[in-house]
């Protein structure tokens, strides 16, 4: 039989299960000489479990007292995690769920299975959580600081590694989940087979899971059934939201206080696209009776759209996992192993109808208008440009919007499908040198169905029409090749007065298709070389060579590569491939143990990674280390490590894609009142704004504007660099007990992303600060502005400011780390206590780094809070437990208060100015009881936020629902019942 040694055997994940090498335990095995294991962090095998990274373990039994069904509910309330898209993320969303330590992006967050690079899913090559199964995980390491010397590009903020437990016989479970309301059903059965092969040479494993998950609507939750931003409420006020969602008393809101008296608040504040059409005449906007024919002017908030209730807070899954692994010795010191995985996920994500808004010739004399309405068209006639139309023609080019409730809700499924094969072989070279080769390919296809879309060239075909021959009432399509093809006026200048054939005409569903492939080949050396004679384990080492091969495309359809198409994002087709050779290698040298001091240690890693792409070309990262223990019970660990970020697919080649961004017009009255100067009024002027809609809501309707996006070739990698010392505590006198306490340092140069930030900090860098026509950041809204209004973005009559991938800024990130592990005897029990809390000191984003003096203070804004924690205190007994967990989020301030740094000093809008400045800390109690009913039967059930703890309004500052529905609890109070069985 082979001497190898392996803390974990093989697991392939169903969808995203891989076996592996062997992983650190939370607790060195009993034997008479410990054997050799991999941990986190490293490639050496080694026979302790002390390092020089910081690493926090999670373990099995978290997912299993959680009652999770998805990997995402156990991650995503860690200390060290900040949510990316989740099963709450309906928009800004797409199905996947994604990890993004420390907050810096999930695209600087390396995943791993098994100590193996896993899968993505889309072209930023970022993993899906959906494709591990949590039924087989044994635990997780979450190790911060750059570690690309020794797993490669992307490992800045650290590595989230998951570790799959072994199996023999055959084990099957099952979990169901519910709130208190009735709503949001979970359910996940899974079942696993392994066995043993020839008298114990080999064994091979199989197993699958189903997962459902019902919705949740918005409107099923009083916090998120009306759609709420920052207003006026005016003394009296009736309708503004308050924190639980209730109306106040009485009286009138508006959007803004101005000089007006009043209290800042939350407000219902929808969307000004409604059911009910609308359309702009000089420098108002008219909206016409339910009944159509007449109009009146527009009122704000009383005629905004209540989107808020047909949106989904909780996703609808349906993921089936299923997955074979194996592993046969061939002969004595050479192991063949293999593993097939696939996984199936459906993920939905629905909005409100889609709101369009379109500028099209209308026919004066239609019979869809009465006199009055008839006389402000006119009067747009009249004032048409020379390119917008013929003066006196009888039509009349006007800015018309409408939302097509009868064309449903815009639904967006998403359904990704992959597998993954790997083969290798592992064995001895001699007693001290070890080998590991393995090839692995991964692909994974994702086809999008977009319901509710409407095609904008449809809907001006629609709208402009002429009288029929010989009629002055009955009206057709006015172009002749649109009526071929199936034109039908429609009327919108009302409520539900478009006639099925029109909608049917409008409306489109669209596709699109999406692909990615992961190719990945390691082949490595590992063993001991020689002893210090100072009482150590030997010096070891690991070096090798790694390929990797990343391809991703992505295909819309005819409507969405066109841009024609009103209501989800369109976008340009993308493709792009590029691959990388590495050579790695790693030392680690004990230097002494049980000398004058108990333990000294060193470890060194570095990596040079030549990649294809011409900007990035050749590149060097590495680290270093010291673990020292002046005694047995106390030793200290620093390391400091380079690590790189490769563009990915998404950066290089993108191709133009459209998106309504949350963003701010400095020359609109959605900015405070104190930034509107004599200085901002003239640079709007020069910039486009006509002298009548300066500061107004004509140059900004709504909370979006539309952009659009797209990658560039040019692109250069992202480099970090990191530091973290520690010290860990296991006291002799205090058996059981275990504390670390780690700080960290990261910062990230060369940052990735869009020119000065994106849409929102380019506007206020250049309308607020640089007030320059000829500065490149002012030159992307250069002409895009609407000449009647001064509104950006083609759903407001102008044109959409580009934005393409450049490395624009830096980062920086510091805080520390606490884990505290403890048990004790308790009677005729045993006593758990279990304790991870993160404190954030600093995180500074600066999104140009030509201005390093100006920088965005993140730390302690919503959604990044100072501190963060988890207790959970569990008491066993025989074959029962109960267990209590505490999570806690500090209190978070709104993150225009205060949240830029312009070297000198901090600026911001002044909090008497903001609804909700800030919000206080939350704290969630979670209850779980469990009971081996035999050796084959366990029962657990539970209740997460048992006191039912609501999310915090934020108003303008929320994502979505009135809050951040990924960081703060949603689902109110949430009851689960699991069971396992063994065969």
């Amino acid at each position: 039989m082979s001497n190898l040694k392996y803390a974990a055997a093989p697991l392939a994940l169903g969808l995203a299960l891989i076996s592996t090498p062997s992983f650190a335990q939370t607790e060195a095995p009993a034997a008479e000489e410990a054997e050799a294991i991999v941990v986190t962090g490293s490639r050496i095998e080694r026979k302790d479990l002390t390092g020089t990274n910081p690493v926090a373990v999670v373990s099995a039994e978290e997912f299993k007292l959680a009652g999770a069904i998805n990997v995402e509910q156990v991650i995503n309330t860690l200390p060290q995690v900040l949510p990316g898209t989740t099963s709450f993320s309906n928009n800004p969303g797409n199905g996947a769920v994604t990890l993004n330590l420390r907050g810096v992006g999930s695209t600087r967050t390396l995943v791993l299975v098994n100590g193996r690079r896993w899968m993505f899913y889309d072209t930023n090559q970022i993993v899906d959580l959906n494709t591990i199964p949590q039924f087989l995980i044994s635990g997780v390491d979450v190790v911060t600081g750059g570690t690309s010397a020794v797993y490669g590009s992307d490992a800045v903020a650290g590595v989230v590694n998951f570790r799959l437990r072994d199996l023999e016989g055959i084990e099957a479970g099952t979990t169901y989940s519910i709130t208190d309301r009735g709503d949001g059903e979970r359910y996940s059965a899974n079942v696993a087979i392994g066995s043993s092969l020839a008298d114990g040479r080999g064994n091979v494993t199989m197993f699958a899971n189903y997962t459902r998950r019902k919705p949740i609507f918005q409107g099923a939750r009083s916090f998120s059934a009306t759609a709420a931003g920052d207003g006026c409420i005016v003394p009296g006020s009736t309708n503004a939201v308050t924190e639980i969602g209730t109306p106040y008393p009485s009286g009138i809101t508006v959007s803004t206080c101005g000089t007006r008296g009043g209290q800042v608040g939350f407000v219902p504040q929808g969307s000004p696209t409604g059911p009910i059409g609308t359309f702009g005449s000089g420098t108002s906007t008219y909206i016409f009776n339910p009944t159509g024919g007449g109009s009146r002017v527009f009122t704000d908030p009383g005629d905004l759209y209540n989107f808020a209730p047909a949106n989904y807070l909780q996703l609808p899954q349906e993921r089936y996992l299923l997955g074979a692994y194996g592993n046969y010795e061939v002969a004595d010191g050479l192991e063949v192993y293999s593993e097939l995985s696939f996984v199936s996920n459906r993920v939905a994500s629905e909005l409100a109808p889609t709101p369009t808004g379109v500028s099209a010739p209308l026919l004066i004399a239609s019979p869809y208008f009465d006199a009055s309405t008839r006389a402000l068209l006119t009067a747009n006639d009249a004032a048409e440009l020379l390119s917008a139309g013929t003066r006196g023609d009888g039509y009349a080019q006007t800015s018309v919007s409408y939302r097509f409730l009868s064309a449903g809700s815009r639904n967006s499924e998403q359904t990704r499908q992959a597998f993954r094969v790997l083969g290798g072989f592992r064995g001895d070279i001699t007693e001290n040198l070890k080998f590991d080769m393995f090839y692995s390919y991964a692909r994974t296809s994702n086809t999008q169905i977009q319901q509710g879309n409407v095609s904008s060239s449809r809907y001006v075909n629609a709208l402009t029409v002429e009288f029929v021959p010989g009629s002055t009432t009955e009206l057709r399509c006015k172009d002749a090749s649109a009526r071929t093809a199936g034109c039908v006026p429609i009327n919108v200048f009302g409520s539900g007065l478009a006639s099925a054939d029109a909608v049917k005409y409008v409306r489109v569903q669209s596709t699109n298709l999406e692909q990615s492939e992961l190719t990945n080949a390691v082949a490595s050396v590992s063993g001991s070389l020689f002893n210090l004679g100072m009482g150590a384990n030997d010096v070891a080492f690991a070096f090798g060579g790694e390929y990797r091969k990343m391809a991703s495309r992505y295909i819309p359809d005819e409507f969405l590569a066109s841009g024609d198409v009103l209501g989800f994002n369109a976008g340009k087709p993308t493709s792009g491939s590029y691959d990388v050779k590495e050579i790695f290698g790693e030392l680690n040298v004990p230097v002494l143990e049980d000398q004058f001091i108990h333990r000294l240690g060193l470890n060194a890693a570095a990596r040079y990674s030549d990649y294809s792409l011409s900007a990035v070309g050749g590149s060097w990262t590495y680290s270093g280390g010291i673990d020292i223990a002046p005694i047995e019970d106390v030793s200290f660990r620093a390391q400091y490590s380079r690590a790189v970020r490769a563009p990915n697919v998404q950066d290089l080649f993108a191709g133009n894609s459209t998106g309504f961004p949350a963003a701010t017009d400095p020359c609109s009255d959605r900015g405070t009142a104190a930034s509107r100067t004599d200085a901002l009024r003239a640079f709007c002027l020069a910039a486009g704004v006509p002298a009548a809609t300066v500061f107004t809501r004509a140059v900004q309707p709504a909370s979006q504007i539309q952009a659009d996006f797209g990658g560039s070739p040019t692109v250069e990698e992202e480099t970090s660099d990191t530091f973290t010392a520690g010290v860990v505590f296991r006291p002799s006198f205090v058996p059981r007990l275990n504390v670390t306490v780690d700080y960290f340092n990261i910062s990230v140069d060369n940052t990735i992303g869009v020119l000065a930030g994106g849409l929102s900090s380019a506007l206020s860098l250049c309308y607020n600060t640089i007030q320059d026509l000829n500065n490149p950041i002012c030159a992307v809204f250069t002409g895009k502005r609407n000449a009647a209004n001064g509104a950006l973005g083609q759903t407001s009559g102008g044109k959409n400011p580009q934005f393409r991938s450049a490395n624009v800024g830096n980062l920086e990130t510091s805080g520390v780390d606490v884990q505290v592990d403890y048990s004790l005897p308790v009677m005729n029990g045993k006593l758990g206590f279990f304790y991870l809390g993160t404190w954030l000191d600093t995180y500074r984003n600066t999104p140009i780094s030509s201005i390093p003096e100006r920088e965005n203070i993140v730390e302690g804004i919503h959604g990044q809070p100072k501190y963060r924690h988890n207790v959970r205190v569990t008491y066993s007994e025989g074959p029962a437990l109960v267990s209590v967990r505490w999570r806690y989020e500090d209190a978070t301030q709104d993150s225009r208060i205060n949240n830029i740094f312009n070297g000198t000093q901090r600026i911001g809008t002044d909090p008497a100015l903001l609804p909700k400045p800030y919000v206080g800390a939350v704290n969630y109690i979670d209850l779980s009881v469990g009971v081996d009913v035999n050796e084959n039967i366990s029962i657990n059930a539970g209740v997460n936020n048992a006191f039912d703890t609501q999310p915090r309004i934020l108003g303008s500052a929320a994502e979505q629902g009135n809050t951040l529905p990924s960081f703060y609890d949603v689902l109110g109070r949430d009851f689960f019942v699991s069971a396992r069985f063994k065969f």
